[in-house]
């Protein structure tokens, strides 16, 4: 089943192929969120231990899905094959760091006076939600690089990969997607209501993924640099968002455990079908 996927959409338009991948991705955290209709409330535990997962994930995701492979397609040597690699992660991370804050959210364990970005009136709910919506953006437009890169016969850039990181965000997702809804039910907030704003927070991905794919296509030359972006916007997102949110209650031992253990299953899932 997994070799027919491969090569469904490795003989279909990147574009298409990126776009169908990250609709998995978004269906992911729709199924996460959907929890919201099956439990009352969200035991701390089990979602510090998620967001730790989730934290593992993209860290694993930017070495072997982007950084190795940018670096590796990277033309010179020695120091001159890093450059697109520094030039490119660099140029991700102030990429969220600028989003970060212009765009007004509020990150999950954290009190509604400690939002970040402009000044807003917008309710909590949005704000969360906008909060995850960050995570997102970086990871749908990794998943469209790579598929790019496949496009335009870069080496380094395989479907095999491309498809395994789509299914480690996915698989990550799925948490997101439960991370956002149950405290916006907690807030008050209608099953129904809070289903579709923890779906909506994924709606980005396929989005991020297209305007990738389409750039790398059509800019070939910018694929080492696109690949180390994503990366670098990823880690930011990690060391910024995702394990400070993880380590504000006493669960901080199982979040860190969460952590390795998403890193493991991101680095199996590269290696073992990349």
């Amino acid at each position: 089943m997994y070799d027919n996927l491969v090569d469904y959409l490795g003989s279909i338009d990147p574009v298409l192929a990126a776009f169908y991948a990250t609709l998995f991705t978004w269906g992911l955290t729709a199924v996460g969120a959907s929890l919201v209709f099956f439990f009352k409330k969200m035991n701390r535990k089990l979602f510090d231990g998620m967001l730790g997962f989730t934290g593992g994930v993209m860290v694993a995701a930017s070495f072997w899905s982007l950084l190795a492979p940018g670096i590796e397609m990277s033309p010179g040597e020695g120091f001159v094959k890093t450059i697109p690699a520094l030039v490119g992660f660099g140029m991700g991370a102030l990429f969220i760091f600028s989003l970060d804050k212009v765009l007004p959210h509020l990150h999950v364990n954290f009190k509604m006076s400690e939002k970040e970005g402009i000044k807003t009136p917008w309710h909590k709910s949005v704000l969360l939600t906008l909060a995850i919506t960050l995570h997102n953006i970086p990871e749908g437009l990794a998943i469209g690089v790579l598929f790019g890169g496949v496009a335009a016969g870069f080496e380094g850039a395989s479907i095999g990969g491309a498809v395994a990181l789509a299914i480690g965000i996915g698989i990550q997702n799925f948490p997101e997607g439960f991370a956002v809804a149950m405290p916006l039910r907690g807030q008050g907030l209608s099953r129904w209501k809070s289903f579709n704003y923890g779906q909506l927070s994924a709606i980005v991905e396929p989005i991020a993924a297209v305007i990738g794919a389409y750039a790398v296509m059509t800019f070939q030359p910018i694929l080492p640099y696109a690949l180390c972006f994503a990366a670098g916007a990823m880690i930011f997102v990690v060391v910024e968002e995702v394990v400070p949110e993880s380590q504000q209650d006493k669960y901080t031992d199982i979040s860190t455990l969460g952590f390795i253990g998403g890193f493991m299953v991101m680095m199996v899932l590269d290696v073992g079908l990349g």
